[in-house]
């Protein structure tokens, strides 16, 4: 586990390092304000995702927990909590798979990028 934790890290590390000189390599009239504009972008995508996978983890661990003693105090209730247990883990997803597209979209297709790089 320490082993994959590590190399994520090293990768991440690299990445954040390198995405400067990758979105500079098309333009040669970019500045190093824009090229330290894509590194905080990517650092922040990285932050975010990752508040957002521990919040999620958090909520799913505490529904489940909580579906679990409901089914242990009324087993004959089980089906209803299941499928409730499952509609609300499904949604407590989605917020996971939201914060990741609005990291895509900061990431791929900036919307503040014309006022950065100007044009």
């Amino acid at each position: 586990m320490k082993r994959i934790a590590l190399a994520s890290m090293v990768s991440m590390v690299l990445t954040i390092l390198w995405v400067g000189t990758t979105f500079a390599a098309g333009n040669p009239q970019v500045g190093p304000d824009v090229i330290s504009y894509f590194k905080w972008i990517a650092i922040a995508a990285g932050f975010g995702m990752s508040i957002a996978a521990f919040g999620t983890g958090l909520a799913q661990g505490n529904a489940a927990k909580a579906g679990c003693e409901g089914v242990a105090r009324n087993p004959d209730a089980s089906g209803k909590i299941i499928t409730t247990l499952m509609i609300s883990l499904a949604m407590i997803e989605s917020l996971a798979i939201y914060a990741l597209v609005i990291e895509l979209i900061l990431l791929y297709a900036n919307p503040f990028l014309k006022y950065i790089v100007g044009g």
